[in-house]
């Protein structure tokens, strides 16, 4: 679904879907008291006014500096927030949505888009009557959850930690993420200092197996470097195998790459990629749904996979059994009319088998950068043309390659039958051995020829005769 047919999620909810009893919060009223003041806890550095008493210039630079964006860069828009205005409260609303509804949550994209995140936000924090689609017993949890979240705070850790969040809307983000539709990110946690929005526009997904083998760590450390020197942006899932082989093949070319995760962008995982995701922040961006410091789990991986599927322009997979995730991104991938496209391995590789089932669909084979480059990339990106090497024999011309073809491998033909094998006559027959001997293919015996160990040669494509 477009992002362009979704309504404006701050208009306010109908009112037949309202309870008997709720009222809509006045305008004047914020949705967080203190927040046109503070973001943060006690230190004066995380809880100082953001109205400084010169205004103007002051309060951006307070504002930005309160959403870990710095003075400068493309996450300045990523925030919205200006003061206490409408935009504080959408950013605030949403980093406090992120807190307590699960990435993917359909029906609470529902609730975001029809009623607005100002008041989907107040249903929670006050808790009563439940919103359409959840039971009883979803919705008590939601409110626990939402009696526990802080997005002063969850704003001020991703500060330390170097991150912005980035709304829908803004100019960092990504308007292929609106094909989710109602399963489309609250927004998004974004460490590193590109602009998220330009390296997705040129972005393809490399992901793959855990426990790969040499063969699928190779292919993709080699598909990613390839990408990377073609000027496109490697997105993968920073786990181990495929995917940290991607990302390091990214890396090793000078190249530009994107790690989505399954946890707070603060919070690398798993553990052993610390300095490889620490890395990739510095020199690329590391992404992610859920507020710092969440952890992952096995539903959070699959959902995660989603984003990776939407963000980018293609999915090659590299090395994935049946039951891989990595196969959940393909498919992502192609309900929303990505390119989808696997390397194949071995047949009788388990680890191949789930690439190879996607071939046998809609998927495309693909074996390096440039033929990935070729279905994502713009009209006239054509890999080279593939053949195998030119032989010397190759220049001649056909009836003389039938002649030379015409003498036996071993031993010595008279001119008589070298014409009845090349179907021609003795007196052509003969002319073009006289060629063939001048180009070193043949000598003469008496009134033989035969092969001179040269042609040999060629005629073996290069093996020298036993």
């Amino acid at each position: 679904m477009s992002g362009d047919s979704r309504p404006p999620e701050n208009a306010a909810p109908s009112g037949d879907t309202a309870p008997t009893g709720d009222t809509a919060p006045k305008a004047s009223e914020a949705l967080f008291p203190d927040a046109a003041v503070s973001f943060g806890g006690g230190s004066p550095a995380e809880g100082e006014a953001l109205t400084p008493p010169g205004g103007g210039d002051g309060v951006a630079a307070g504002v930005r500096s309160a959403v870990g964006l710095g003075g400068t860069g493309p996450g300045v828009d990523g925030s919205g927030a200006r003061g206490g205005g409408p935009e504080d409260r959408e950013l605030l609303g949403r980093v406090f949505l992120a807190r307590v509804l699960e990435p993917g949550d359909e029906t609470g994209g529902r609730w975001v888009r029809e009623r607005g995140v100002p008041e989907v936000v107040r249903r929670l924090r006050e808790g009563g009557r439940a919103l359409p689609g959840v039971s009883e017993k979803r919705w008590a949890g939601l409110c626990a959850r939402a009696g526990t979240a802080d997005p002063r705070r969850d704003l001020a850790v991703a500060r330390s930690a170097g991150a912005r969040f980035v709304l829908p809307g803004a100019a960092e983000w990504p308007g292929q993420l609106d094909d989710l539709g109602d399963a489309r990110p609250l927004g998004l946690w974004v460490r590193g200092a590109p602009s998220l929005r330009m390296w997705a526009l040129r972005s393809v997904a490399v992901v793959g197996a855990r426990a790969c083998t040499e063969y699928g760590a190779h292919m993709a450390a080699t598909l990613a470097a390839g990408l990377a020197e073609r000027g496109w942006v490697v997105v993968s899932g920073g786990a181990y195998g495929v995917d940290g082989a991607a990302h390091r093949g990214a890396l090793g070319a000078g190249g530009a790459t994107a790690a989505v995760l399954a946890c707070g962008v603060d919070r690398p995982y798993p553990p052993g990629h610390t300095a490889l995701i620490t890395r990739i922040a510095e020199q690329g961006l590391v992404v992610g749904e859920l507020p710092p410091g969440d952890h992952p789990t096995p539903s959070r991986f699959v959902l995660r996979n989603r984003v990776i599927a939407a963000l980018t322009r293609g999915t090659v997979v590299v090395e994935a059994a049946y039951r891989s995730g990595s196969l959940v991104t393909a498919r992502a991938a192609r309900r929303l009319g990505r390119h989808v496209m696997g390397v194949p391995g071995p047949a009788t590789s388990a680890l191949s088998a789930g690439v190879h089932e996607l071939l046998r669909g809609d998927a495309v084979l693909v074996g390096d950068a440039a033929e990935v480059v070729e279905l994502v990339g713009d009209m006239g990106e054509l890999p080279p043309e593939r053949r195998g090497p030119v032989l010397p024999t190759d220049l001649l011309e056909p009836r003389t390659r039938q002649v030379l073809a015409g003498l036996p491998g071993r031993g010595i033909a008279p001119a008589a039958e070298v014409a009845r094998r090349a179907q021609t006559t003795k007196d052509d027959a003969t002319a073009r051995l006289y060629e063939l001997r001048a180009l070193g293919y043949v000598e003469r015996h008496g009134d033989g020829w035969k092969l001179t160990r040269q042609a040999m040669i060629s005629i073996r494509g290069g093996r020298s005769p036993r």
